[in-house]
């Protein structure tokens, strides 16, 4: 008895530590099916559940505290979609994916889980993660189709040389990918594959936004104040005056990073790209490009970016991304490697044109213009570079 007494207050801490003692009574009174787990507790446990979980599920949250959340697989559960959610587990993203769970009873049902890593706003360790469930409702009529055996999502906008660091920078590395495994190979003959409407993306989207708002707002009565996206410009370096009002006269919307720091983080932003996204520059410098992806962001775009990254070659695709205020747009994006006058690369630039919108191109095709930008860019890091005057002095 008083091992199991020990076990609840364990379990509560991760939560009251956190946010205080107040956040369990505001977490239940949100709608939605949703579990918070903890990764660097052994076995990766589910520390809450909400009340939404036991309508959908049949389980009563005490009869899932403290355990891992495959208690919610079974037979038919896809091998590919358990390994897929576990490499965002193990590689602290986002997550979006059509799984078949199952019931308390034993019934099969199909559920968009809609996976997040809860951040600390300072140092970007992962504090929890966030799993919604929002039922997917059956099609009124479609074709027989095989499973889907999604591949394994890749690192995307990674510095190639970093990616090695993941179980380094980790801590909590040796419980996280605890999450969803697929211990006994099952799925191999898994059911039709349901798929989930927009209306439903939106709906765990929206449920997860409203999670996080919670939490936010609770823990900065403990001081530790969390978020959505890692996001920590402590280290990145600052970029000199010179170079920054060079790149302050172009005037599309577009990026630097730096590839020579884990996770190649933005450098500088432009004020277009600030008024294309909404997002302020305080918030995004030291951030990894993904934070514009979202649901129905083409992870095999985001594969191709990758390589040409790695192979330092410059390309251009239409993607998916999503601004701060959780609108959609049609991404035009060229990126580029930018080298220094010694000719090895210091940064990318990422030219960001919304599809959607109007431009007045004087005459050039979008692309031209935007290698306008791309070419304006070469000119001011390399005619600074040669003196040296890159960087701030004291960097």
């Amino acid at each position: 008895m008083e091992g199991a007494e020990a076990e609840e207050r364990r379990l509560a801490a991760s939560l009251t530590a956190r946010y205080s003692d107040w956040v369990v009574e505001a977490l239940d009174e949100l709608p939605g099916s949703f579990i918070l787990t903890d990764p660097a507790m052994p076995g990766h446990p589910i520390v809450y559940a909400s009340r939404g979980l036991a309508s959908l599920t049949g389980y009563p949250p005490r009869e899932v505290l403290g355990r891992n959340a495959r208690l919610f697989q079974g037979a038919d559960t896809d091998r590919a979609a358990v390994a897929g959610v576990r490499e965002a587990v193990r590689g602290q993203r986002p997550h979006q994916v059509s799984i078949l769970n199952y019931r308390r009873d034993g019934e099969a049902h199909w559920v968009l889980l809609h996976l997040a890593p809860v951040f600390h706003a300072s140092d970007g360790r992962v504090l929890h993660f966030l799993a919604v469930q929002v039922p997917i409702a059956p099609p009124a009529s479609r074709r027989r189709t095989p499973p889907c055996r999604a591949a394994r999502p890749p690192v995307v906008f990674a510095a190639c040389r970093e990616e090695a660091r993941v179980e380094e920078e980790c801590p909590c590395a040796s419980h996280a990918g605890e999450v969803f495994v697929d211990v006994d190979k099952r799925g191999q003959d898994a059911e039709e594959l349901r798929v989930a409407s927009e209306h439903e993306k939106e709906k765990a989207l929206s449920t997860a936004n409203s999670i996080f708002s919670a939490l936010n707002r609770y823990s900065k009565l403990t001081g530790l104040v969390v978020c959505g996206k890692r996001c920590d410009s402590v280290g990145i370096p600052a970029l000199s005056s010179s170079l920054n009002l060079s790149l302050g006269r172009i005037k599309q919307s577009f990026v630097l990073t730096d590839p020579h720091l884990p996770d190649m983080p933005i450098i500088y932003a432009s004020d277009a790209f600030l008024s294309l996204t909404g997002y302020s520059r305080e918030e995004i410098l030291g951030c990894n490009c993904r934070f514009l992806n979202g649901p129905g962001t083409s992870v095999e775009v985001l594969e191709q970016i990758n390589q040409h990254i790695c192979s330092e070659q410059a390309c251009t695709v239409h993607l998916l991304n999503y601004r701060k205020g959780g609108s959609s747009f049609r991404d035009l994006l060229h990126i580029s490697p930018i080298r220094n006058a010694s000719g090895k690369v210091a940064f990318h630039v990422w030219v960001h044109l919304d599809e959607g919108a109007k431009y007045d191109f004087n005459g050039l095709t979008p692309e031209v213009w935007q290698l306008g930008a791309v070419g304006a860019v070469r000119v001011a890091v390399r005619s600074l570079s040669a003196s040296g005057s890159l960087l701030r002095p004291s960097q």
